[in-house]
C-alpha cells in the first residue's frame, strides 16, 4: 500500500481565493454539503468541513451563473462583509436544477436590493438575501400573477393583435406594468379598444397559451408537500380558469370580460382585480386555509404586483420590470420558475 497522500484542500492556511484548487460546489459535495470558510481582510484564509449542513434560516442564496472562489470573493467584498467564519451550504432542491449555494454568517447583514440586483447582473446569476424562509415541512401558500409570470405572454396584448389594435393596447400595457398609469383605468381603456371583436379570439389565444418554463413542476412539487397554489391576476377569468383546471389550482382571481352575442363589448364585469385586490388575496387565502403568514409566497412581474409581494412573507419579482425588482424582497431575473424552490427550506 502506498504511503503517498493526496494533498488536502484544507491543508493550506492564509491562502488567496485563486489558490483553492477545488471549486466550492464540488468541494461541498465531497464534504456533506457544508463547509466553514474563514474570511479575513477580504480574503479566504482557510476552509474546513462544517459539523452540520444547514439550508434554512437567514442567508445569501446564490444560484445560476459561475459559482467559484474568485466570484465569491468579489461578491463578499462588494457586500463589505466583515471578518468572520462563514458557513457555505449546497443547494439543489431538484435534480433538474443546477447546484447553488447558501452563505450564512452572523456579520452578513441584509444588503440593499439594488446592490444585489447589480451584482446579479454583473455575475450573470441570481442573488437573494432572506432573513427567513418558508419551508416545505409545513403547509404554505403560493400566489402568482398570471401574465408574464405563470405564462410567457400578456393575454390582452395577444387578444388585441387578433382584434387589430395590437400596437395601441401593447403601448398602454407597458406603461401600466411600469407603474406609469393607474392599473384599473388603463385596463378599462385597453378592454374598450377590444369592443366588437369576436369572442373566438379568446379561444385562439388559449389554444397556444405558453406556460412559463418550470410552472407545472413548481406547482406539482408544492402541492406534493401540502401547499396551496393560486393565481391573482389583472388579466381575465377565461385564461385563469383554464389554468386552474389544467394545474388543479386551489383558487383564481381575475377580471371577467363581458360577451354579448358572441362579441366582446369592451366592458369588464364587476370590480377590477387591481393591486389592492391582489394584496387582499394573500390574507383571504391564509384565513381560508388556516395557514401561517410566514408560509406565504407571492410572485409577479408588474408594478400592480408590488402590494401583493409586500403582503407575502416572501415576495419575489420574477422577470420583472426594474421598479419591481428594486422594491421586492427578492428578484429572479431570468430562467425557470422552478428556481423559486432554492428559496424554500426543504422538508
Amino acid at each position: 500500500m502506498s504511503n503517498v497522500h493526496e494533498p488536502s484542500p484544507f491543508a493550506a492556511a492564509a491562502i488567496a481565493a485563486e489558490s483553492f484548487v477545488v471549486e466550492p460546489l464540488p468541494l461541498l459535495a465531497q464534504y456533506n454539503n457544508s463547509l466553514q470558510l474563514h474570511w479575513q481582510q477580504r480574503q479566504f484564509t482557510a476552509v474546513s468541513p462544517a459539523a452540520n449542513a444547514q439550508t434554512a434560516g437567514a442567508g445569501l442564496f446564490w444560484f445560476g451563473g459561475v459559482i467559484n472562489w474568485t466570484n465569491l470573493q468579489a461578491i463578499l467584498a462588494a457586500l463589505d462583509v466583515a471578518d468572520d467564519q462563514l458557513q457555505l451550504s449546497l443547494l439543489q432542491p431538484l435534480p433538474e436544477l443546477s447546484a447553488g449555494m447558501m452563505i450564512q454568517s452572523a456579520v452578513l447583514s441584509p444588503p440593499a436590493q439594488t446592490l444585489l440586483n447589480t451584482l446579479a447582473e454583473q455575475f450573470d446569476c441570481q442573488l437573494v438575501y432572506l432573513t427567513q424562509q418558508p419551508t416545505l415541512a409545513q403547509p404554505g401558500l403560493l400566489v402568482m400573477d398570471m401574465d408574464s409570470t405563470a405564462i410567457q405572454i400578456e393575454c390582452i396584448d395577444e387578444i388585441a393583435k387578433l382584434a387589430g389594435v395590437g400596437e395601441q393596447v401593447a403601448a398602454v400595457t407597458a406603461r401600466a406594468m411600469n407603474g406609469e398609469l393607474d392599473f384599473a383605468q388603463s385596463l378599462r381603456q385597453r378592454v374598450a379598444a377590444l369592443a366588437g371583436a369576436p369572442a373566438s379570439v379568446l379561444s385562439e389565444v388559449l389554444a397556444t397559451l405558453p406556460l412559463m418554463p418550470g410552472l407545472t413542476g413548481l406547482v406539482n412539487h408544492l402541492q406534493l408537500h401540502g401547499w396551496r397554489v393560486a393565481i391573482a391576476s389583472g388579466g381575465f377569468t377565461y385564461f385563469t380558469e383554464a389554468l386552474q383546471q389544467q394545474l388543479k389550482l386551489d383558487a383564481t382571481f381575475a377580471n371577467q370580460l363581458e360577451i354579448i352575442d358572441g362579441k366582446l363589448t369592451g366592458e369588464v364585469l364587476g370590480d377590477i382585480v387591481d393591486a389592492k385586490r391582489k394584496a387582499e388575496v394573500i390574507a383571504e387565502l391564509v384565513e381560508r386555509y388556516h395557514l401561517s403568514v410566514s408560509q406565504t409566497i407571492a410572485i409577479g412581474d408588474g408594478a400592480n404586483d408590488l402590494p401583493m409581494l409586500a403582503k407575502a412573507s416572501l415576495g419575489v419579482a420574477f422577470h420583472a420590470k426594474p421598479k419591481v425588482q428594486a422594491a421586492a424582497k427578492a428578484a429572479i431575473t431570468s430562467g425557470s420558475l422552478l428556481q423559486l424552490l432554492y428559496l424554500v427550506a426543504p422538508a
